[in-house]
């Protein structure tokens, strides 16, 4: 089983958060991909660009955090953090 959590932070604080699961065997980025469209659905996002900064710090500590400037469209929060939490 592969976990992934979104949250939404707005001024230090979580405003929204979810688990996305995906059971079915494939490679770790795609379902790490998977996980967030399915977040971006849920949230009613744009997906963000993977910056080089976000892929490095997502290879150190599987951990993420989109800021303003991952997405095309203005955003009403400070970033969009996903953190795998489960992995088979």
């Amino acid at each position: 089983m592969f976990r992934m959590w979104c949250k939404i932070w707005k001024d230090n604080r979580m405003i929204k958060d979810t688990v996305i699961e995906r059971p079915e065997e494939d490679t770790r980025t795609h379902k790490v991909f998977h996980a967030l469209e399915a977040c971006c659905y849920e949230f009613d996002l744009e997906q963000p660009i993977w910056l080089d900064t976000v892929v490095k710090e997502f290879k150190r500590h599987s951990k993420a955090r989109f800021r303003k400037d991952s997405f095309i469209e203005d955003i009403n929060f400070d970033f969009l953090e996903i953190q795998i939490i489960e992995e088979d």
